[in-house]
């Protein structure tokens, strides 16, 4: 009987310490799932000479989307990238208000060629999505979508296409008059390098492609004061990728 009952203690005491692990493996697990990361999310541009508007860095859900390519763009990535706004964006269920888990215009303004800006998130979240339009174009946007973020500590570079918002034709000629709607006006609202040309009769009068697409590029030309473009086709001119992603991660 002292036989059997301390073989069923010594039993009893191994399942305890088993259940006992078990739990404090998956307290530990959930936690480490759960816990905050910092991201330092640095945005360089790549072009020779065009601009990115103030840009919007979000972490989120994979569930999430703020644009899908080869899906119509929604009026607040419209806005976006045609004038550059962000409010928009920021009053949707997608992104929110500012907080720990989206930046906006960490540059302060507008990002010009060949320099960095760096967004620092603290976050829980598991996906980073980040747009800008790019100037000048009639809607062209710099897009990271839903790009998954390693959960362990390093850095990781991503290159980031320029997409076409598909709601405005690529006419490639400034406005003169008026500031950017929130409503399609068919032209750029302007050249921030103050290096385009004048009197441009437009490179095309409707696009066909009305869906999120890879965008082709500016086309330019070089009359200053005429012909098919008011971009130069030696300064505006680029091709993808235009910006470059870079995520440090720090538990």
């Amino acid at each position: 009987m002292n036989g059997n009952a301390r073989s069923t203690t010594r039993n009893g005491f191994r399942k305890h310490s088993l259940a006992l692990a078990l739990a404090a493996f998956a307290t530990a697990f959930a936690t480490s799932a759960t816990q905050a990361a910092n991201w330092d999310v640095t945005i360089t541009n790549l072009t020779n000479g065009n601009y990115f508007t103030p840009l919007l860095v979000t972490a989120h859900d994979n569930n999430t989307h703020l644009f899908q390519v080869g899906m119509p763009a929604s009026l607040p990535i419209e806005h976006m990238a045609e004038c550059g706004h962000l409010n928009p964006l920021l009053s949707t269920p997608e992104v929110g208000a500012i907080d720990a888990d989206t930046i906006a215009d960490p540059a302060t303004g507008l990002l010009a060629p060949g320099t960095s800006t760096t967004a620092m998130l603290v976050t829980t979240a598991t996906h980073l999505s980040i747009v800008a339009m790019v100037l000048p174009t009639n809607d062209a946007f710099l897009g990271l979508e839903g790009q998954l973020i390693p959960s362990e500590a390093g850095t990781y570079t991503y290159y980031v296409n320029a997409y076409d918002a598909g709601t405005e034709a690529n006419d490639e000629v400034l406005m003169t008059t008026g500031a950017c709607a929130y409503t399609d006006n068919g032209m750029i609202p302007g050249a921030p390098g103050m290096d385009a040309g004048t009197n441009g009769t437009g490179v095309a009068a409707t696009d066909s492609n009305t869906m999120i697409h890879v965008h082709r590029g500016v086309l330019g030309d070089q009359n200053p004061t005429g012909g098919n473009s008011d971009l130069d086709s030696t300064i505006h001119r680029w091709q993808n990728p235009v910006a470059r992603i870079t995520v440090t991660v720090t538990p």
